[in-house]
């Protein structure tokens, strides 16, 4: 079995979330409005998360890994990946537009058929980085270099923090929950998940339920 990371916490709720709405737009009423503008919303929020995970590894993961000695050649295909997903996440994200302006149950098939699109980019990438490029990092997890990494990573305003906290614990797989509380010391969930992460139980995981 594959070690657990923080990366596969951070993946399996991405996952989650467009298996969610996946679902949601298939049993879709037409003309609920108020729920299109939530399944919207949600999916606004999911896209935000998803690309500040990629332009964290743009930015900060990917370089050092390249400083570490990992091929070029890899890196530069998970830089390609990011920006597939990025296009195939605008092409859902004017198709989740649309479907919340009408309501219309045509503009949530048609939402639908754009989250699958999206869901199988997506997951060819998280499928490719888990297997390929996540045992390097965890080879070079001891050095100072990937320490400091790590360290700018966590570097998060309280809100930033908080809203990630509760939005990766929103239905978490036991494996992933085991791990998440073994690496994160429980006042840090609570002080953070539970304090600052409110926002996202108030707006985001309600439509979910």
């Amino acid at each position: 079995m594959s070690e657990m990371t923080m990366n596969r916490v951070i993946h399996g709720a991405v996952r989650r979330d467009l298996e969610r709405l996946e679902r949601a737009l298939a049993s879709a009423r037409d003309g609920d409005v108020s729920r299109a503008r939530g399944l919207r919303d949600a999916y606004a929020f999911l896209q935000g998360q998803l690309t500040h995970h990629h332009e964290q590894e743009d930015a900060l993961i990917f370089p050092t890994l390249g400083g570490l000695g990992v091929d070029a050649d890899l890196l530069e295909d998970m830089e390609s990946e990011h920006e597939a997903m990025a296009q195939a996440l605008a092409a859902t994200r004017t198709a989740m537009d649309r479907y919340a302006e009408s309501g219309a149950r045509s503009d949530a098939e048609a939402a639908q058929a754009e989250v699958g699109r999206a869901r199988r980019v997506v997951d060819e990438h998280l499928d490719h980085e888990e297997r390929e490029l996540e045992p390097l990092m965890l080879a070079h997890s001891e050095s100072e270099e990937w320490r400091v990494t790590e360290r700018r990573l966590r570097k998060q305003p309280p809100k930033v923090a908080g809203t990630f906290f509760a939005w990766v614990e929103d239905g978490m797989e036991p494996e992933q929950r085991a791990y998440y509380e073994s690496a994160v010391p429980a006042p840090v969930r609570l002080l953070l998940g539970r304090g600052f992460g409110r926002a996202y139980r108030r707006d985001v995981a309600r439509v979910w339920r």
